[in-house]
Parts: C-alpha cells; sequence; structure tokens
C-alpha cells in the first residue's frame, strides 16, 4: 500500500475526482429528496430548505472532526506510521459516536422550541419538528461514515468512496419515491418519507463500503480493529484539531439556518427559490469541497514527507483545478439557467424569480473554489486556530449584512444571497496571506 504522495496533476486528481464522486452523491440525495417533496408544494419544498440546513449542523460537526482525523491519519501516512493510523481511526468513531447521541438529545429538546420561536407558519413547525426527530436518527451512520471517509482519503484509497456512495444514492431514489409517494407497496409517509429514505440509505452506504474494506485488505493492513480500547492521547490529539474546525463548520451552518429562517419572512415562493439555490450550491459546489479535502490530506502527506518547501507550490496546483472547475459550472449554470429550474416542477413564475439569484449563486462558487483550498491546505499544517478565526470573522460580517438587507430593508432576496460573496472574501484573505507567510512551518501541530 502507497501511503506517501507525489507532487503531480495526476496525483491531485486521483484523490480529488473520487472525492467529488462521494460528495456529489449526498447532494444527488437532497436534490433528489426535493424533487419528490416538489409534488407535495412549494411549502414541503420551502421546509425541506430549512430542516435540510438543521440537520446540516450537526452533519458539519462530523465534518470537522472528519477533517481533523483526515489530517492526523494523512500525516502518519507520509511518516509512513501504519501501526497508529487503525489506533486513530477506532479513537475517531468512538467520538463521533459520543457526538451523535448528543446531537440525536439535543434535537429532540430544543427543535420543537427553536421552530416555534422563529417561524411564521404554525403548520410548517409542526411539520418540521416531526420530520427532524425521524431525521437524526441518521445521524450515528453519518458520522461513521464521515470518519470512514477520512481514513479513505487520508491513506490515498479515494477511490473506493464511490462504491458506499453509489449504494447510498440508489437506495434513497428508491426509498424516497416509495415511502414519499407510498409506492411499491410501502407506506405512504409523505413528508417525513423523506428522513426515513435518507437514514435507510446513509446505513446502507456505510454497511457496504465496511464490506469492501474488509475485502480488500484494507482493515488488515491498517489494523482497524485492533485498538478498541480508549487511548486519552490520541482522542486528546483529535479534539485539539478538529475542535477548531467543529465550532468552524457549526458557526458557518448555524449562520445559513439564521438566513433561512428571514427568508422565510418573505413567504414560502421565496424559501422554495432559497431551497433550490442550497441544492444547487451544494452540488456543484462538490468539486470545489473535493479539491479542498484533497488540499488537506496532501498538504499534510508533504509535510510528513519534510517536504514543506513544495507547500505553496501543491496548493497552487490544486487551486488551479478547483478554479477551472467551477468557471465551467459558472458558465454552464448561465447558459442554461432554466434547465436546472425546471426540474423542480414549479412553474415560470418560480423560474423567473429564481434565475436572478442563480446568476449571484454562480458567481459565489467561483470565489469559494478559490477559498476553500487555501482554507483546508491551512487545515493540512495543524493550525486549525487560524480557520476558525476566519470563520468567526466571516460570519459576523455575514450576519449583520443578511440581517439589515433581508429583514431591516427587505430587499429581494437575491440582495441576501449576495452575502455568500462578502463571506468567501472575507475567509480567503486571512488563509491566503498565513500560506504565504510561512509561519506555520514553525512548529509541528500533528
Amino acid at each position: 500500500m502507497q501511503l506517501q504522495v507525489n507532487i503531480s496533476n495526476r496525483q491531485i486528481l486521483s484523490i480529488a475526482l473520487p472525492i467529488s464522486a462521494s460528495i456529489i452523491v449526498p447532494q444527488i440525495n437532497f436534490i433528489t429528496n426535493n424533487i419528490f417533496l416538489g409534488g407535495l408544494g412549494q411549502q414541503a419544498l420551502g421546509l425541506a430548505g430549512i430542516t435540510g440546513v438543521y440537520y446540516l449542523i450537526f452533519a458539519v460537526i462530523g465534518q470537522g472532526l472528519n477533517n481533523g482525523l483526515q489530517a492526523l491519519i494523512s500525516r502518519r501516512a507520509g511518516e509512513n506510521k501504519i501501526d497508529e493510523i487503525g489506533n486513530l481511526f477506532s479513537q475517531g468513531v468512538r467520538i463521533s459516536l459520543l457526538f451523535a447521541a448528543i446531537g440525536m438529545v439535543l434535537t429532540w429538546l430544543l427543535a420543537p422550541v427553536i421552530f416555534r420561536f422563529a417561524l411564521h407558519d404554525v403548520q410548517g413547525v409542526e411539520m418540521a419538528v416531526d420530520f427532524l426527530r425521524i431525521r437524526i436518527l441518521g445521524l450515528p451512520f453519518l458520522y461513521v461514515y464521515q470518519m470512514r471517509n477520512a481514513l479513505l482519503v487520508g491513506t490515498n484509497q479515494s477511490r473506493f468512496l464511490i462504491i458506499g456512495t453509489a449504494t447510498e444514492a440508489i437506495v434513497n431514489v428508491v426509498f424516497d419515491y416509495g415511502l414519499i409517494y407510498g409506492k411499491w407497496g410501502l407506506p405512504n409517509l409523505g413528508f417525513n418519507g423523506a428522513a426515513w429514505a435518507s437514514i435507510i440509505a446513509e446505513f446502507a452506504g456505510l454497511a457496504i463500503i465496511f464490506v469492501v474494506i474488509h475485502l480488500q485488505g484494507i482493515s488488515k493492513q491498517l489494523q482497524l480493529f485492533k485498538h478498541w480500547g480508549t487511548d486519552m492521547g490520541n482522542v486528546r490529539k483529535i479534539l485539539r484539531v478538529s475542535a477548531p474546525m467543529i465550532l468552524q463548520f457549526a458557526i458557518s451552518i448555524i449562520s445559513w439556518e439564521f438566513f433561512y429562517i428571514l427568508i422565510e419572512h418573505h413567504g414560502p415562493r421565496d424559501l422554495a427559490v432559497s431551497n433550490t439555490m442550497r441544492n444547487i450550491f451544494g452540488f456543484f459546489g462538490c468539486f470545489t469541497w473535493a479539491f479542498g479535502a484533497t488540499a488537506n490530506s496532501m498538504v499534510s502527506n508533504i509535510i510528513g514527507q519534510g517536504l514543506q518547501h513544495r507547500v505553496t507550490e501543491l496548493v497552487v496546483k490544486i487551486m488551479g483545478w478547483s478554479l477551472g472547475f467551477s468557471l465551467v459550472v459558472c458558465l454552464i449554470l448561465n447558459l442554461f439557467p432554466v434547465a436546472f429550474l425546471s426540474i423542480y416542477g414549479q412553474g415560470d413564475d418560480f423560474i423567473q424569480a429564481a434565475i436572478p439569484v442563480l446568476r449571484i449563486v454562480s458567481s459565489a462558487l467561483v470565489l469559494m473554489s478559490v477559498s476553500v483550498v487555501w482554507l483546508n491546505a491551512v487545515t493540512g499544517t495543524g493550525n486549525t486556530r487560524i480557520n476558525l478565526y476566519s470563520e468567526i470573522a466571516a460570519i459576523l460580517v455575514y450576519c449583520s449584512y443578511v440581517y439589515i438587507v433581508l429583514e431591516q430593508l427587505y430587499l429581494p432576496i437575491e440582495w441576501g444571497w449576495a452575502s455568500e460573496l462578502l463571506y468567501w472574501s472575507v475567509l480567503l484573505l486571512p488563509s491566503f496571506f498565513y500560506m504565504r507567510s510561512g509561519r506555520w512551518k514553525q512548529s509541528n501541530r500533528l
């Protein structure tokens, strides 16, 4: 098993493209849910946005843990310390399951209070709470799934991600259609059917990839199931690296939930439009996040090899690929906006309202493609506090802007979505200047 990476375009793409495929599949699941829920009307489509962003708060907590674990595993891979990788993975799984239990309890207790306070639609509140109390049951499967991603990417085995995510996508489509509309002998659960379908899909994807890992001999090579006792040294190390990113990601998505609550005050159509923008942003942003994960893993790996002097060269190469993909996506979205928006089946009025927002979102995707790579390069160095400080600054600017524009001035929602351009600009600057300064070379945080 070759654990050390080299600095080449082929190596970058061999890591990034399978990650793209693995990230795209969950986004396809979100879009599939929303297409089927769109058949239930604009209220269901709009609520899918609010509940989806709420669940995403907990999902990104797992993603923060994933990124920290991935950086640690990548560093050990670069140092060729195979015996330490299995221990890190097992401790990551233990931490993730504890976090999942906390997330489920918090949702059952706090979600009703939050939504009754924040939303204007009383019926929508009850629908959202019922949905989330089901959906949150999938959190343990999602978190272990994310720990598995950290293992495969960190050990240069990202090609296996596709198998689990393809399984998840197929299962999700089948059960979405069956449970939302009561087809193929399945119960007609309506809005809640999407929640059950997602849970079943997450479990299926997790189960199949562990079978693959076992059959490929990866679990034996990396000694994955040898270290199930608590190793407080590695637990502290994982939490030290991950905690700033967990807080960073959680703050980011909580602010997005705040944004959606403000959008809800503009009515069901604007909420439905914004939900479709989240789908488009998430789906086409997958390439960017894949290159970001690649930057995290490869930067950490080559530092482990003692090649600190080539980090900037590597990051610039990865950024070039990320920017290129996003420019193509931006062009396609602006040339064929109706084609993308019509799949939700909401009519011409909906499409005309959504097109100006789509133009802004596509521009934000280009800026994000640069910011995410530099942000993840910082993660690869181990100094995740820089990411957290950048996030706090960006969120303060973002929340102030959207509150003034959407709640005080009550401007059209495209002005609210312009906040994405502001947000990614503020995130980019500290990460870029920190990496260019070379200060990260002075300490080894992993």
